[in-house]
């Protein structure tokens, strides 16, 4: 009772071996032991064949390998031709030798065939993992009217390769990692060389080596691992899954972690304004671009602060209500049982009940739920008196707006801020909503993402910055990078419009 006992260490074992273990000269000792450290799986396939007069065999696991390469890439050229040597007789491009048997087991699941040869130390690694990939078709959840189609998949590789087909620059580095001590699966980096901040990479890096978890399977499962405030509302690095966005970012001097498996990348470090941009911006008339950017920034105000506003209204300041409408909101909101935050807290969370169906459920019958579902709980809970048709006008102005931020996890965090600031209103009246607003603010003022000011170009104030925030100016203006990630290089381009102070 008295003292307190020592916690005992947990021990956690690695999936992979990594003592070393040299190839037997006997070709059953081998087979044997490999099939013991896979628990003698029934997956775990061997094709013996002859070569040069001696045994061999081909182990491979057969659920993720590709039988038809084995045989035409690797048992068909190795029984027509005996002299040259192997790496020259295997068709297949990637081949690796090693005399570790506990780096080949380890390397099974990953696609790749063991070829051993008895009376041979050396064992060879071939790559024949089956292709099941989907085609890189545009991201349902950022979809544009005008730009690229393209989307990320669930193969890193192929996500490597739509981002190198828009970089086509030697600066482009790409850094792969395993992590997940027993999925080890593959992660990567994505940077330029010349554009990207030594310190934010090696903050990264330093961060990613001190994960330790049997799994990493999507980025945002290592998100929470690295990130600099977890419980934070708001999101501290940006999601994507389309490869043209990625490549801005790049080009900004900021960095991409992909993870094998996941269509979706994160880009780091990344600004507060950075959630509510999109493709389609860039590629809009600049007029058009600014007002819909203003837009969405002020459905950020409405969609946490309205419901907490008509609360406070009808709480404690009911004498600012114009008298034009002074008795329809009168009228509406006698013979209602609940108070206002009650209202609110249950509209607030049908909706998003609504929300969650439609979302859960197959699409044809997703849509007919959000649709019905909201018209007919809508007009049944004003006939049965629960609920004011005012309310039911401000939550449905409030959910609307959330649901134009174009990143998914603002809105999300967005949605769950309106309840503190409800609570704040029915406490204090107008005086809660300023007192969270400014703790709010104070929070986005110290918030950093990986080391960078996240409510930059505002904390720090940079002028310069301010032409990509509020407003969109014009693509021809923007000679300088962003300086929250501190690019290397600073300057982007010159000003491109200089014939038209020379035309005459």
């Amino acid at each position: 009772m008295f003292f307190k006992r020592k916690k005992k260490k947990k021990i956690y074992v690695e999936n992979e071996i990594n003592d070393d273990k040299h190839v037997s000269s006997t070709l059953n000792e081998n087979i044997s032991y490999i099939k013991e450290k896979y628990n003698y799986t029934d997956d775990l396939q061997t094709r013996y064949f002859k070569y040069n007069d001696n045994d061999a065999v081909i182990v491979y696991i057969d659920t993720i390998c590709d039988a038809e390469i084995i045989q035409n890439g690797l048992l068909s050229p190795l029984n027509s031709n005996t002299i040259k040597p192997i790496e020259e007789i295997i068709t297949i491009p990637d081949v690796k030798t090693t005399i570790d048997l506990n780096k080949a087991i380890n390397m099974l699941n990953k696609g790749i065939c063991i070829l051993i040869i008895e009376q041979e130390n050396n064992l060879y690694l071939i790559n024949s993992s089956k292709p099941i990939n989907r085609s890189p078709d545009e991201p349902i959840s950022e979809k544009v009217v005008r730009g690229s189609h393209e989307g990320f998949v669930e193969s890193i590789d192929i996500n490597i390769n739509l981002v190198r087909k828009r970089i086509k620059s030697r600066q482009l580095t790409v850094k792969y990692k395993e992590m997940g001590t027993e999925e080890n699966n593959k992660v990567a980096l994505l940077y330029m060389n010349d554009l990207v901040d030594p310190n934010i990479l090696k903050i990264v890096e330093k961060r990613l080596n001190d994960v330790s978890s049997d799994m990493i399977f999507t980025p945002g499962f290592l998100e929470e691992f690295i990130e600099d405030k977890p419980f934070s509302p708001f999101p501290q690095t940006l999601y994507t899954e389309r490869p043209d966005r990625g490549m801005a970012h790049l080009l900004d001097g900021r960095i991409i972690l992909m993870a094998d498996g996941s269509a979706e990348v994160l880009i780091l470090p990344i600004t507060f304004f950075a959630f509510f941009q999109t493709p389609d911006d860039y590629n809009s008339r600049v007029f058009t671009a600014t007002v819909y950017r203003f837009l969405r920034l002020m459905n950020f105000i409405i969609s946490i602060s309205f419901p907490a506003f008509y609360i406070a209204t009808i709480a404690y300041h009911f004498e600012i209500i114009p008298n034009d409408i002074i008795l329809l909101v009168k009228n509406s909101v006698e013979g209602i049982p609940f108070p206002p935050l009650v209202e609110a807290i249950i509209m607030l969370v049908t909706i998003e009940l609504i929300r969650e169906a439609g979302v859960r459920l197959p699409t044809p019958i997703g849509q007919t739920i959000g649709i019905v579902g909201g018209l007919i709980i809508g007009d049944a809970i004003i006939k049965a008196g629960l609920i004011s048709n005012v309310m039911v006008i401000i939550i449905a102005i409030t959910s609307i707006a959330s649901f134009t931020i174009p990143s998914y996890e603002m809105s999300n965090s967005l949605r769950t801020l309106a309840y503190p600031f409800m609570i704040a209103a029915a406490t204090l009246g107008f005086v809660g909503i300023v007192f969270l607003s400014l703790f709010i603010a104070k929070h986005l003022c110290k918030l950093e993402s990986y080391g960078k000011p996240y409510f930059a170009p505002f904390a720090p104030f940079h002028l310069t910055n301010l032409k990509d925030t509020f407003v969109r100016f014009p693509n021809w203006m923007f000679s300088k990078r962003p300086l929250d990630a501190n690019p290397k290089k600073v300057k982007k381009q010159s000003k491109n419009r200089k014939w038209d102070n020379n035309d005459s």
